[in-house]
């Protein structure tokens, strides 16, 4: 199946998407068509066998015009300002006529000159009374022909256009009967129907009616515009060029033309147009438009750079790996203009209704005027009668109702990077009852860390073993060992004949490390570590034993952590009113451990991908609505199996294609976010569609004239598109409070290990001889005014030697200091005062 996007032009209601939508249903299926009034836009599936002109031509035979859409974002743009511009042409010719037309049809209310009462006044100027409105009306209905062209075009499948061209045109046929009738009063010397015609002229209703329309119709698309700021705003982070290096020299080329491979100049101040790997040069990147987060990433050689992102401080060069629709910000743009797209199922009752709706307004403003006459009222009377329903019925509101309240919605969960796939998926989030997480790098960091060190002889020697051991390879565990011997600044000692076993171990001379099994296999004796070792598994952790020619070195406990944000994401999911499970490939003691420290009761270890998708059917067999919340990776099946598929990963390629949600930032607290928005959305829709129903349900009765003869409630056709525009622009502004709509705080600040190491001396008896011994200090700093200087003051203190944890509050100005020693504080006054800041007592 291709999928694409056409551009729909001439729909100006909710009826006439419901048309076009049926028409080109019939060729590529009801569950392949999508049309959005809001965007004027069309989403198809089509099989290859089914050409692009095929599907133009059904929406040609539907009275319409589309074409696929043009991927030049700049011409686009360009297209939308001169549409708005041609609105507000229109809008003030028909004013500078309009004033004039009601002033003259009002005048004997108003101040009224003498030699206007000359001209006007009496029945012997009734002729010039009339023609003279009738002249004013006719360049408000020129400039506004499109309601009459388009209107009567589909006359047989009315729309929005077809009422007012009707109203309009009914209005203005039936002043030129007035002048022809007043002028066969004054000709047979009949002054009452001179009266009763010159007293009944509905020019001014004629010129009105469109020129209100036109007014709402102007205010709505400026209402419009502001749905669609998320996703101009993502747009404005595609830079237009790019500079490559060819042959040693800078050319400047177009962000399309750039290849996978090309070597990209980017210096500070210029948004990086490919996603890569940096070649050259160390820099800052602000990647707040991707992530999310405010506080700025220090890069470097090797590092990777996300299409998108600003480049503030350093002159990098990097290497192109995903460019033009790969690139992430352009997948990003993809989603979100696919997602805004779409609709909700919910949508689907008012299509119905729409498909219908017109046709059903003109034949009860025909039987409302005839009803009127059989009843005694005069002609005019019913025919008022029968142009204020016409002109006051709206589809609009029905049409605009969900599109207007979705493209807010997705635009806003876009700007904090909540990407939702479809209408579909946002209205499936909301009636989540059960969400089921992964553990590993969903809840943890989902990145090794060590947590225990238990040795024998001197620390040092045995960590410079260690680290020896484990720097040729490449395993997490090892990169983990070896990320902790450099923070405690020990230097590896070289090792000879280096061979890694999958999955058990490493040998290296007479040096040897892996797990229990490895070792036992190897005849290296550990009969007096067992007790250790089942208390570090017990507790979840990994135990990674070293030896030396037969004999015991040490132990190192390697463990997962739960990030910061996890424990308070699950309480509010909780508060939510949603069950949480917790599912798992890992050990028992692992899970436990995890789900204890968040706050997850029912949990299940063990699982292969397909015994966790398997567990999550199950759930869904007993009537409850799941979501899967995973990495994107390992958790693919589950996340196709479940209700709802949460990808929480930085926009993974795998993550995008098997989940229906992604969260960019990898923060369990935006899938909190994710399920609120939701929520927000679908009530956003309610409160519209009882809106727009209300309204027609309300106003129509009274503009049939219902209320007239208990209570003399009576529209005029004026009144009657006033409230008409009204209607439409209220359900935009509604859709707009979504802007409001909060995410819910990260509160992942630098992430770092949130336990101590615990370092134990003598692996052989049960006593401790030795417990590295944590120390806390409070320092309270002035001088700290952002999240940048709580940043500074953070990587000051971070590098300090013997430290290892840090905390800065900004509102409390302090820093919490967890240290592995004692510090004096002149050590802390000096580094703090580098940074720019100030201890104070």
């Amino acid at each position: 199946m291709v999928k694409e996007s056409y551009e729909v032009r001439g729909m100006t209601c909710s009826a006439c998407s419901a048309r076009v939508e049926k028409f080109v249903s019939k060729v590529v299926g009801e569950e392949n068509v999508s049309v959005n009034l809001l965007t004027n836009t069309m989403q198809v599936k089509r099989d290859e066998k089914i050409s692009v002109e095929k599907i133009i031509k059904a929406v040609e035979n539907a009275g319409y015009e589309a074409n696929l859409k043009n991927i030049d974002k700049k011409d686009e743009k360009i297209d939308k300002i001169s549409v708005e511009d041609e609105m507000k042409h229109r809008l003030k010719i028909s004013i500078i006529f309009l004033l004039p037309t009601i002033y003259v049809s009002m005048h004997e209310m108003l101040y009224t000159p003498e030699i206007i009462s000359k001209i006007l006044d009496g029945y012997e100027n009734a002729i010039t009374y009339t023609f003279l409105q009738f002249l004013l009306i006719l360049p408000i209905m020129y400039v506004n022909r499109k309601y009459y062209v388009n209107g009567f075009k589909n006359i047989k499948n009315p729309n929005m256009d077809t009422l007012v061209g009707l109203g309009s045109m009914s209005a203005a046929i039936f002043g030129i009967f007035a002048i022809f009738m007043i002028g066969y009063g004054l000709g047979h010397g009949n002054l009452k129907i001179v009266e009763e015609y010159a007293r009944n002229v509905y020019f001014e209703s004629a010129g009105m009616i469109v020129t209100l329309i036109t007014f709402g119709k102007y205010l709505e698309s400026r209402a419009k515009n502001e749905t669609t700021r998320s996703l101009k705003n993502l747009m404005k982070l595609t830079p237009k060029t790019a500079k490559i290096l060819k042959n040693g020299e800078e050319v400047e080329i177009l962000v399309e033309n750039l290849k996978i491979g090309d070597e990209i100049v980017i210096r500070p101040g210029e948004i990086i147009s490919a996603d890569g790997e940096i070649l050259d040069g160390e820099t800052t990147i602000n990647e707040s438009a991707i992530t999310g987060e405010s506080l700025p990433v220090n890069k470097k050689k090797l590092d990777k750079v996300t299409s998108g992102t600003l480049n503030l401080s350093g002159f990098i060069k990097i290497r192109a790996e995903k460019v033009g629709e790969d690139s992430t910000i352009q997948k990003i743009i993809s989603l979100v203009e696919e997602a805004s797209s779409s609709k909700a199922p919910i949508a689907k009752l008012a299509d119905k209704i729409s498909g219908v709706f017109v046709p059903v307004v003109i034949i009860l403003a025909i039987l409302s005027g005839i009803l009127w006459i059989f009843q005694g009222a005069t002609i005019e009377f019913a025919f008022s009668i029968g142009i204020s329903i016409l002109v006051i019925s709206c589809p609009c509101a029905l049409g605009l109702a969900t599109p207007v309240a979705i493209m807010v919605g997705m635009g806003k969960g876009a700007e904090n990077g909540i990407l939702i796939k479809s209408g579909e998926i946002l209205q499936k989030t909301q009636e989540i009852d059960t969400i089921v997480v992964d553990k590993t790098g969903t809840l943890t960091e989902g990145k090794p860390y060590v947590t225990d060190v238990i040795f024998e002889g001197e620390l040092e020697n045995f960590l410079e073993i260690a680290s020896g051991l484990e720097k040729n390879s490449e395993h997490p565990i090892s990169r983990a060992i070896m990320k902790f011997c450099e923070e405690k600044g020990i230097l590896p000692r070289e090792v000879k004949n280096f061979k890694a076993v999958f999955g058990r171990g490493i040998i290296a001379g007479k040096y040897i490390c892996g797990n229990e099994k490895f070792l036992i296999e190897k005849g290296v004796k550990i009969e007096g570590l067992h007790e250790k070792i089942s208390k570090l598994e017990n507790e979840g952790k990994t135990a990674i034993i070293f030896a030396e020619d037969e004999k015991i070195l040490g132990i190192v406990g390697i463990s997962d952590i739960a990030k910061k944000s996890s424990e308070e994401a699950v309480k509010s999911l909780k508060n939510l009113g949603l069950e949480i499970i917790m599912l798992t490939g890992d050990n028992y003691g692992a899970a436990k451990k995890i789900a204890k420290k968040v706050g997850i009761e029912k949990f299940f270890y063990g699982l292969s991908p397909a015994e966790k998708s398997a567990e999550i059917e199950k759930i869904q067999r007993e009537g409850k609505k799941v979501a899967m919340i995973g990495d994107g990776i390992n958790d693919a099946p589950s996340l196709v199996k479940s209700d709802v598929g949460i990808a929480i990963g930085a926009g993974t390629d795998v993550a995008i294609e098997s989940a229906d949600a992604v969260l960019i930032k990898s923060n369990l607290m935006d899938a909190v976010s994710a399920i609120k928005l939701s929520r927000a959305v679908m009530k956003n829709i309610k409160e519209n569609l009882f809106w727009a129903f209300f309204y027609n349900i309300v106003c129509i009765p009274i503009a049939a004239g219902v209320f007239y003869t208990k209570f003399g409630i009576k529209l005029t056709p004026m009144i009657g598109a006033a409230a008409m525009s009204f209607s439409s622009i209220c359900v935009v502004m509604n859709a707009l409070r979504l802007k409001f709509f909060k995410v819910e705080k990260n509160l992942d600040f630098e992430e770092k290990l949130s336990e101590e190491v615990k370092i134990e001396k003598s692996l052989l008896n049960d006593k401790i001889l030795e417990v590295g011994e944590k120390m806390t200090t409070t320092l309270k700093i002035e001088g700290m005014m952002c999240k940048h200087c709580q940043k500074h003051v953070y990587d000051a203190l971070s590098q300090m030697d013997g430290v290892t944890g840090v905390e800065v509050s900004l509102e409390e100005k302090n820093a919490v200091v967890n240290s592995e020693k004692e510090i004096p504080m002149d050590e802390f006054k000096k580094v703090i005062e580098d940074a720019g800041y100030e201890i104070v007592a």
